[in-house]
Protein backbone atom coordinates (compact mmCIF):
# COMPACT_ATOMS: atom_id res chain seq x y z
CA UNK A 1 0.00 0.00 0.00
CA UNK A 2 1.26 3.38 -1.35
CA UNK A 3 1.12 6.16 1.95
CA UNK A 4 0.99 9.64 0.49
CA UNK A 5 1.95 13.28 1.79
CA UNK A 6 1.74 16.09 -0.03
CA UNK A 7 3.03 19.50 0.48
CA UNK A 8 0.39 21.76 2.00
CA UNK A 9 -0.84 24.36 -0.38
CA UNK A 10 -3.17 26.24 1.64
CA UNK A 11 -2.77 30.00 2.57
CA UNK A 12 -1.12 30.53 5.64
CA UNK A 13 -0.23 26.74 5.98
CA UNK A 14 3.05 25.79 7.17
CA UNK A 15 2.61 21.94 8.95
CA UNK A 16 3.22 18.56 6.95
CA UNK A 17 1.06 15.61 8.02
CA UNK A 18 3.39 12.88 8.74
CA UNK A 19 7.18 13.51 10.32
CA UNK A 20 9.79 11.27 9.96
CA UNK A 21 9.13 9.22 13.11
CA UNK A 22 5.78 8.59 11.95
CA UNK A 23 7.35 7.37 8.47
CA UNK A 24 9.70 5.43 9.78
CA UNK A 25 6.49 3.36 11.88
CA UNK A 26 4.80 2.80 8.67
CA UNK A 27 7.38 1.96 6.82
CA UNK A 28 8.62 -0.89 9.51
CA UNK A 29 5.02 -2.15 9.17
CA UNK A 30 5.88 -2.78 5.08
CA UNK A 31 4.02 0.31 4.04
CA UNK A 32 5.60 2.45 1.09
CA UNK A 33 5.52 5.92 2.11
CA UNK A 34 6.19 9.11 -0.68
CA UNK A 35 6.72 12.35 0.20
CA UNK A 36 6.35 15.59 -1.87
CA UNK A 37 9.52 16.94 -2.17
CA UNK A 38 9.94 19.89 0.79
CA UNK A 39 6.42 19.01 2.38
CA UNK A 40 8.36 19.24 5.79
CA UNK A 41 10.49 22.36 4.76
CA UNK A 42 8.08 25.03 6.21
CA UNK A 43 8.01 23.01 9.49
CA UNK A 44 11.61 22.40 9.63
CA UNK A 45 11.41 18.74 8.71
CA UNK A 46 14.33 18.16 5.97
CA UNK A 47 13.92 15.77 3.05
CA UNK A 48 16.98 14.12 4.42
CA UNK A 49 15.43 13.40 7.29
CA UNK A 50 12.36 11.41 5.52
CA UNK A 51 14.58 9.63 3.33
CA UNK A 52 16.36 8.30 6.55
CA UNK A 53 12.87 7.08 7.54
CA UNK A 54 12.23 5.09 4.53
CA UNK A 55 10.54 7.53 2.27
CA UNK A 56 10.76 8.47 -1.32
CA UNK A 57 10.70 11.91 -2.51
CA UNK A 58 8.37 12.42 -5.00
CA UNK A 59 8.74 15.83 -7.28
CA UNK A 60 5.70 15.25 -9.38
CA UNK A 61 2.44 16.15 -7.54
CA UNK A 62 0.35 14.37 -10.10
CA UNK A 63 1.88 11.41 -10.03
CA UNK A 64 1.64 11.41 -6.32
CA UNK A 65 -2.06 12.01 -5.92
CA UNK A 66 -2.77 9.16 -9.02
CA UNK A 67 -0.75 6.43 -7.28
CA UNK A 68 -2.19 7.23 -3.77
CA UNK A 69 -3.48 4.16 -1.87
CA UNK A 70 -3.76 6.41 1.28
CA UNK A 71 -3.24 10.08 0.87
CA UNK A 72 -2.41 11.71 4.22
CA UNK A 73 -2.58 15.66 4.48
CA UNK A 74 -3.54 18.31 7.25
CA UNK A 75 -6.35 20.49 5.19
CA UNK A 76 -8.52 19.25 2.43
CA UNK A 77 -6.76 19.33 -1.31
CA UNK A 78 -7.51 21.27 -4.24
CA UNK A 79 -10.73 19.58 -6.42
CA UNK A 80 -8.53 19.42 -8.69
CA UNK A 81 -6.13 17.12 -6.95
CA UNK A 82 -9.41 15.01 -5.42
CA UNK A 83 -9.83 14.64 -8.84
CA UNK A 84 -6.63 12.45 -9.56
CA UNK A 85 -7.73 10.02 -6.58
CA UNK A 86 -7.46 6.62 -7.79
CA UNK A 87 -11.06 5.15 -6.36
CA UNK A 88 -11.28 3.31 -3.57
CA UNK A 89 -8.04 5.24 -2.40
CA UNK A 90 -8.53 6.83 1.19
CA UNK A 91 -8.43 10.37 2.07
CA UNK A 92 -7.29 11.69 5.70
CA UNK A 93 -7.35 15.00 6.75
CA UNK A 94 -9.26 17.66 8.42
CA UNK A 95 -12.39 17.36 5.91
CA UNK A 96 -14.96 19.84 7.86
CA UNK A 97 -17.86 18.63 6.02
CA UNK A 98 -20.85 20.51 7.43
CA UNK A 99 -18.92 23.26 5.95
CA UNK A 100 -17.68 21.52 2.51
CA UNK A 101 -20.30 20.05 1.05
CA UNK A 102 -18.48 19.61 -2.47
CA UNK A 103 -15.33 18.22 -1.60
CA UNK A 104 -17.93 15.83 -0.14
CA UNK A 105 -19.88 15.18 -2.42
CA UNK A 106 -17.19 14.95 -5.01
CA UNK A 107 -15.25 12.13 -2.69
CA UNK A 108 -18.47 10.15 -2.66
CA UNK A 109 -18.91 10.44 -6.03
CA UNK A 110 -15.31 9.01 -6.92
CA UNK A 111 -15.63 6.21 -4.23
CA UNK A 112 -13.16 7.94 -2.34
CA UNK A 113 -13.27 6.54 1.63
CA UNK A 114 -12.70 10.16 2.92
CA UNK A 115 -12.06 10.49 6.85
CA UNK A 116 -11.59 13.48 8.74
CA UNK A 117 -9.58 14.30 11.56
CA UNK A 118 -12.18 16.67 12.53
CA UNK A 119 -14.66 14.54 13.32
CA UNK A 120 -13.16 12.08 15.80
CA UNK A 121 -15.25 11.80 18.56
CA UNK A 122 -14.21 12.94 21.75
CA UNK A 123 -14.31 9.88 23.81
CA UNK A 124 -11.63 8.46 26.41
CA UNK A 125 -10.62 5.42 23.73
CA UNK A 126 -9.86 7.99 21.20
CA UNK A 127 -8.11 10.50 23.26
CA UNK A 128 -4.57 10.07 21.96
CA UNK A 129 -6.78 10.11 17.59
CA UNK A 130 -7.95 13.58 19.14
CA UNK A 131 -5.67 16.47 16.35
CA UNK A 132 -9.09 19.36 17.24
CA UNK A 133 -7.45 19.24 20.77
CA UNK A 134 -3.99 18.98 19.89
CA UNK A 135 -4.30 21.75 18.00
CA UNK A 136 -6.55 24.07 20.31
CA UNK A 137 -4.10 23.33 22.67
CA UNK A 138 -1.21 25.00 20.56
CA UNK A 139 -4.04 27.66 19.68
CA UNK A 140 -4.40 28.83 23.17
CA UNK A 141 -1.01 28.91 24.12
CA UNK A 142 0.38 31.21 21.75
CA UNK A 143 -2.83 33.19 21.95
CA UNK A 144 -1.06 34.55 25.22
CA UNK A 145 2.09 34.92 23.86
CA UNK A 146 0.33 37.05 21.36
CA UNK A 147 -1.61 39.10 24.00
CA UNK A 148 1.29 39.56 25.75
CA UNK A 149 3.34 40.63 22.59
CA UNK A 150 0.72 43.15 21.63
CA UNK A 151 0.20 44.70 25.31
CA UNK A 152 1.99 47.85 26.00
CA UNK A 153 2.13 46.65 29.53
CA UNK A 154 3.95 43.95 32.14
CA UNK A 155 2.15 40.41 32.54
CA UNK A 156 3.33 39.96 35.84
CA UNK A 157 3.77 41.98 39.47
CA UNK A 158 6.98 43.56 39.11
CA UNK A 159 8.25 45.05 42.47
CA UNK A 160 11.17 48.08 40.97
CA UNK A 161 13.39 50.77 43.33
CA UNK A 162 10.83 53.05 41.44
CA UNK A 163 7.53 51.33 42.85
CA UNK A 164 5.31 48.10 42.17
CA UNK A 165 3.51 47.91 38.91
CA UNK A 166 -0.09 45.32 39.23
CA UNK A 167 0.14 42.12 36.84
CA UNK A 168 -2.23 42.43 33.63
CA UNK A 169 -5.70 41.30 34.11
CA UNK A 170 -6.47 38.72 31.18
CA UNK A 171 -10.29 37.22 30.69
CA UNK A 172 -10.55 34.12 28.76
CA UNK A 173 -13.76 33.43 27.35
CA UNK A 174 -14.49 29.51 26.06
CA UNK A 175 -12.81 27.00 28.52
CA UNK A 176 -12.51 24.42 26.51
CA UNK A 177 -9.24 22.93 25.61
CA UNK A 178 -7.85 26.34 24.07
CA UNK A 179 -9.11 28.29 26.81
CA UNK A 180 -7.50 25.98 29.37
CA UNK A 181 -4.21 26.73 28.00
CA UNK A 182 -4.28 30.33 27.40
CA UNK A 183 -5.42 30.33 31.24
CA UNK A 184 -2.58 28.35 32.10
CA UNK A 185 -0.27 29.79 29.94
CA UNK A 186 -1.14 33.49 31.14
CA UNK A 187 -1.22 32.12 34.54
CA UNK A 188 2.62 31.54 34.07
CA UNK A 189 3.42 34.61 32.65
CA UNK A 190 2.36 36.19 35.65
CA UNK A 191 -1.22 37.81 34.72
CA UNK A 192 -4.38 37.59 37.15
CA UNK A 193 -6.68 35.55 35.20
CA UNK A 194 -10.43 35.36 35.02
CA UNK A 195 -12.46 32.75 32.73
CA UNK A 196 -15.95 32.15 31.24
CA UNK A 197 -17.74 29.46 30.18
CA UNK A 198 -21.52 28.41 29.58
CA UNK A 199 -20.30 24.94 30.80
CA UNK A 200 -20.89 25.07 35.07
CA UNK A 201 -18.60 21.48 34.56
CA UNK A 202 -15.52 23.40 33.46
CA UNK A 203 -15.67 25.55 36.70
CA UNK A 204 -13.63 22.99 38.74
CA UNK A 205 -11.33 23.08 35.83
CA UNK A 206 -10.46 26.68 35.32
CA UNK A 207 -10.00 27.12 39.51
CA UNK A 208 -6.98 24.08 39.24
CA UNK A 209 -4.84 26.07 37.15
CA UNK A 210 -5.63 29.58 39.42
CA UNK A 211 -8.10 31.34 37.80
CA UNK A 212 -11.57 32.78 38.68
CA UNK A 213 -14.70 31.58 37.02
CA UNK A 214 -16.97 34.20 36.03
CA UNK A 215 -20.85 32.71 36.58
CA UNK A 216 -24.08 34.00 34.84
CA UNK A 217 -26.70 33.31 37.27
CA UNK A 218 -30.18 31.09 35.85
CA UNK A 219 -28.30 29.79 32.96
CA UNK A 220 -29.59 26.71 31.10
CA UNK A 221 -28.04 23.34 32.80
CA UNK A 222 -28.01 21.93 29.63
CA UNK A 223 -25.57 23.68 27.92
CA UNK A 224 -23.19 20.84 26.73
CA UNK A 225 -23.10 19.02 23.59
CA UNK A 226 -23.10 15.19 24.02
CA UNK A 227 -19.06 15.82 21.94
CA UNK A 228 -18.11 17.86 25.00
CA UNK A 229 -18.86 21.16 22.99
CA UNK A 230 -21.20 24.43 24.73
CA UNK A 231 -24.54 24.35 22.88
CA UNK A 232 -25.99 27.98 21.85
CA UNK A 233 -27.93 30.03 24.28
CA UNK A 234 -31.30 31.24 23.85
CA UNK A 235 -31.79 35.06 23.15
CA UNK A 236 -32.20 36.04 26.68
CA UNK A 237 -29.51 33.76 28.56
CA UNK A 238 -27.49 35.34 25.93
CA UNK A 239 -27.94 39.16 26.82
CA UNK A 240 -27.27 38.10 30.41
CA UNK A 241 -24.17 36.19 29.50
CA UNK A 242 -22.97 39.58 27.76
CA UNK A 243 -24.04 41.99 30.95
CA UNK A 244 -21.76 40.38 32.93
CA UNK A 245 -18.68 39.52 30.44
CA UNK A 246 -19.51 43.57 29.15
CA UNK A 247 -18.16 44.20 33.58
CA UNK A 248 -15.60 41.69 33.43
CA UNK A 249 -14.40 43.35 29.83
CA UNK A 250 -13.49 47.15 31.32
CA UNK A 251 -11.05 45.68 33.44
CA UNK A 252 -9.69 43.29 31.26
CA UNK A 253 -6.12 44.09 29.51
CA UNK A 254 -6.31 41.12 27.23
CA UNK A 255 -9.20 39.41 26.28
CA UNK A 256 -8.94 36.03 24.72
CA UNK A 257 -12.09 34.81 22.95
CA UNK A 258 -12.19 30.60 22.06
CA UNK A 259 -15.97 29.86 21.75
CA UNK A 260 -16.79 27.36 18.84
CA UNK A 261 -19.74 25.49 17.81
CA UNK A 262 -19.47 22.80 15.55
CA UNK A 263 -20.84 23.31 11.79
CA UNK A 264 -22.35 27.19 12.90
CA UNK A 265 -20.56 30.92 13.17
CA UNK A 266 -19.06 31.63 16.53
CA UNK A 267 -20.91 32.87 19.01
CA UNK A 268 -20.60 36.48 19.53
CA UNK A 269 -19.31 37.16 23.08
CA UNK A 270 -17.79 40.98 22.46
CA UNK A 271 -19.91 43.66 20.85
CA UNK A 272 -18.91 46.69 19.65
CA UNK A 273 -20.16 48.39 22.88
CA UNK A 274 -17.93 46.05 25.13
CA UNK A 275 -14.70 46.97 23.01
CA UNK A 276 -15.11 50.75 23.20
CA UNK A 277 -15.83 50.54 26.85
CA UNK A 278 -11.80 48.70 27.00
CA UNK A 279 -9.05 51.04 28.36
CA UNK A 280 -6.47 52.35 25.48
CA UNK A 281 -3.98 50.14 25.15
CA UNK A 282 -6.17 46.90 26.03
CA UNK A 283 -5.81 43.79 23.48
CA UNK A 284 -8.29 41.46 22.25
CA UNK A 285 -7.20 38.26 21.05
CA UNK A 286 -9.83 36.23 18.69
CA UNK A 287 -9.14 32.34 17.91
CA UNK A 288 -12.57 31.99 16.75
CA UNK A 289 -11.85 34.25 14.00
CA UNK A 290 -12.11 32.13 10.89
CA UNK A 291 -15.39 31.44 11.74
CA UNK A 292 -16.40 34.83 11.58
CA UNK A 293 -15.41 35.75 15.20
CA UNK A 294 -16.61 36.00 19.06
CA UNK A 295 -16.06 39.69 18.83
CA UNK A 296 -18.51 41.70 16.73
CA UNK A 297 -15.04 44.07 15.59
CA UNK A 298 -12.56 40.99 14.33
CA UNK A 299 -11.63 41.23 10.88
CA UNK A 300 -9.86 37.72 9.74
CA UNK A 301 -6.13 37.66 9.72
CA UNK A 302 -6.05 41.22 10.24
CA UNK A 303 -5.06 43.61 13.11
CA UNK A 304 -7.65 46.22 13.72
CA UNK A 305 -7.23 49.64 16.20
CA UNK A 306 -10.74 50.21 17.91
CA UNK A 307 -10.73 53.23 19.68
CA UNK A 308 -7.27 52.13 20.75
CA UNK A 309 -7.62 48.62 21.33
CA UNK A 310 -5.69 46.07 19.30
CA UNK A 311 -8.55 43.55 18.04
CA UNK A 312 -6.39 40.45 16.44
CA UNK A 313 -8.13 38.32 13.95
CA UNK A 314 -5.96 35.24 13.66
CA UNK A 315 -5.40 32.96 11.19
CA UNK A 316 -4.37 28.65 11.38
CA UNK A 317 -2.46 30.06 14.55
CA UNK A 318 -1.54 26.22 15.39
CA UNK A 319 0.49 26.43 12.34
CA UNK A 320 2.30 29.79 13.64
CA UNK A 321 4.24 26.20 16.10
CA UNK A 322 4.41 24.27 12.66
CA UNK A 323 7.14 21.95 14.03
CA UNK A 324 5.38 20.87 17.28
CA UNK A 325 1.67 21.20 15.76
CA UNK A 326 3.38 18.67 13.09
CA UNK A 327 4.33 16.59 15.52
CA UNK A 328 1.52 16.36 17.23
CA UNK A 329 -0.77 16.10 14.25
CA UNK A 330 1.46 13.09 13.41
CA UNK A 331 0.80 11.14 16.69
CA UNK A 332 -2.90 11.62 16.35
CA UNK A 333 -2.30 10.19 12.77
CA UNK A 334 -0.55 7.51 13.63
CA UNK A 335 -3.18 6.66 16.49
CA UNK A 336 -5.55 6.35 13.95
CA UNK A 337 -3.91 4.57 11.46
CA UNK A 338 -2.76 1.56 14.37
CA UNK A 339 -7.01 1.85 14.76
CA UNK A 340 -7.56 1.27 11.02
CA UNK A 341 -4.83 -1.27 9.69
CA UNK A 342 -4.90 -4.60 10.60
CA UNK A 343 -1.11 -6.06 8.95
CA UNK A 344 -0.94 -2.85 6.84
CA UNK A 345 -4.30 -3.08 5.38
CA UNK A 346 -7.17 -0.89 6.36
CA UNK A 347 -10.28 -2.27 8.10
CA UNK A 348 -13.42 -0.49 8.45
CA UNK A 349 -15.91 -2.11 11.11
CA UNK A 350 -18.69 0.48 11.58
CA UNK A 351 -20.10 -0.88 14.67
CA UNK A 352 -16.56 0.74 16.23
CA UNK A 353 -18.02 4.31 16.94
CA UNK A 354 -14.61 5.56 15.94
CA UNK A 355 -14.68 4.45 12.95
CA UNK A 356 -17.96 5.16 12.53
CA UNK A 357 -17.77 8.80 13.17
CA UNK A 358 -14.50 9.61 11.67
CA UNK A 359 -15.47 8.07 8.34
CA UNK A 360 -17.77 10.67 5.89
CA UNK A 361 -17.61 8.57 3.08
CA UNK A 362 -17.29 4.98 1.77
CA UNK A 363 -17.66 3.22 -1.62
CA UNK A 364 -19.87 5.73 -3.28
CA UNK A 365 -22.06 6.59 -0.05
CA UNK A 366 -21.98 8.81 3.07
CA UNK A 367 -21.35 6.99 6.14
CA UNK A 368 -21.24 9.69 8.71
CA UNK A 369 -24.30 9.75 11.01
CA UNK A 370 -23.15 13.78 11.79
CA UNK A 371 -23.82 14.57 8.44
CA UNK A 372 -26.84 11.95 7.76
CA UNK A 373 -28.11 13.66 10.81
CA UNK A 374 -27.91 17.30 9.58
Amino acid sequence: MIVAIPKETAEYEKRVALVPETVSKLTDMGLDVMLEKDAGLASNYLNDAYQEAGATIKNDRTDLFASADLLISIQTPPEEDLRRLPEGSILICFLWALQNDDAVELLKSGGITALGMDAVPRISRAQNMDALSSMSSIAGYKSALMGANELDRYMPMMMTAAGTIAPAKVLVLGAGVAGLQAIATAKRLGAVVEAFDIRPAVKEQVESLGATFVEVPDLDEESETEGGYAKELAEDEQERQRQVIHEHAKKSDIIITTALIPGRPAPLLVTKEMVHDMHAGSVIVDLAAEQGGNCELTEAGETTLVNEVKVIGPLNIASMLAYHASTLYSKNMWALLDHLLEEGKPHFDFEDEITLNTTITHQGEIISPMLKDN
